[in-house]
């Protein structure tokens, strides 16, 4: 990122952003600050590194809002604690491909939108497309599979469902991570950027580099499995099977892996044990923004003595890192990353031993 301050025209209306107006140096001191602060109030000592930046267009999802207006049919982003859609023009915070899929989708959607009608798109940018899901009032019907399928299937998506319904796919979706090409389902999540995944890839890498062992909690697609499974064996444990089945076919197809097992879990509801545990050199743990308390607490009557923890949301991690540590594991220095530009959010990663 540069010292600049935004030339964004809908900023600050818009509300996908509330700090591009700051100096660069203030910014950054005030997202590492996020995490100092939330630290200091759960009582954890550690030391916070420098942030890990990523850079402006680089966000690879997104949910465009989508409204028809007597001007013409808007898509962007809610504006600040409002409703109201800014239709964007510009953003700093987009890959350019998604970015430019914007103003393909306002030109083929208007003809099929009736006045005032609404929906939210989300997209996400793959390998070899976009993948989209519309969240809208009407149903899949043949017509509307026929219209949308004929408006859209050359704008660069390559996949559109709605709800459980698949409007068309061109092509299978497809994402890197590690060595391995994954065939993402429908509403799968991803790190933001493909930037701030390989920062975070590459400090887990590092903090479970002697296991052998590994256990991969809240595993998602395999962002953390895969590239593990060059070193360990893995077991990977997600609530989602869709996702665990296309983790699993990804391993299966990618040649060098060590062995990967899979469980299909609610860690919230139930964790693995200290004894389930026990089996393990390692532990990682990529949990939603609620963190992983429960969890946290097995963990801390177990006997694992390396843990790399990824977290999206600073104050719960504060709170279960002060589980941890008072279950005797020591916390390494913390890094944040910061992959939602201009937001109030930071992610980081930290690693905890005894």
């Amino acid at each position: 990122m540069t010292g600049l301050l935004t030339t964004c025209p809908h900023f600050p209306l818009c509300g996908g952003c509330v700090s591009q107006d700051v100096p660069h140096a203030q910014y950054i001191a005030a997202k590492r600050d996020i995490v100092v602060s939330a630290l200091a109030k759960a009582g954890v000592k550690a030391e916070v590194a420098a942030v890990i930046e990523t850079p402006p267009r680089s966000r690879r999802r997104a949910v465009f809002k989508i409204k028809s207006l007597p001007e013409g049919l808007h898509i962007g982003f809610h504006a600040a604690k409002s409703h109201t859609i800014v239709d964007m023009h510009q953003c700093d915070i987009l890959t350019p491909g998604l970015f430019a899929l914007v103003g393909r989708l306002r030109n083929k959607l208007e003809p099929i939108f009736g006045a005032g009608e609404a929906a939210e798109l989300h997209v996400t940018e793959c390998d070899n497309g976009f993948d989209a899901a519309f969240r809208w009032s009407r149903k899949v019907a043949p017509n509307l599979v026929t219209l949308l399928s004929r408006a859209l299937a050359d704008t660069g998506i390559i996949r559109l469902t709605m709800a459980t319904d698949t409007v068309f796919e061109i092509v299978a979706p497809v994402v890197t991570l590690g060595p391995a090409q994954v065939k993402p389902p429908p509403h799968a999540f991803l790190q933001p950027t493909r930037a701030g995944e390989a920062a975070l890839q590459e400090k887990v890498l590092a903090m479970t580099a002697k296991a052998k062992n590994i256990a991969d909690l809240f595993c998602g697609l395999g962002t953390f499995t895969l590239p593990l499974a060059t070193q360990a064996r893995v077991l990977a444990v997600e609530n989602e099977k869709p996702m665990l089945n296309a983790l699993t076919a990804a391993a299966r197809n990618t040649k060098g892996l060590k062995p990967v097992t899979t469980e299909v879990r609610d860690l919230f509801k139930r964790p693995l044990t200290p004894l389930e545990l026990n089996a393990y050199d390692a532990v990682v743990l990529d949990p939603p923004r609620a963190g992983a308390e429960a969890q946290c607490k097995a963990l801390a009557a177990s006997r694992v003595r390396r843990l790399a923890y990824v977290s999206c949301d600073a104050q719960t991690f504060a709170r279960d890192a002060a589980i941890l540590v008072a279950g005797g594991f020591t916390l390494g220095p913390v890094t944040p990353v910061d992959q939602f530009l201009f937001s109030s959010h930071i992610e980081l990663v930290a690693g905890f031993e005894r």
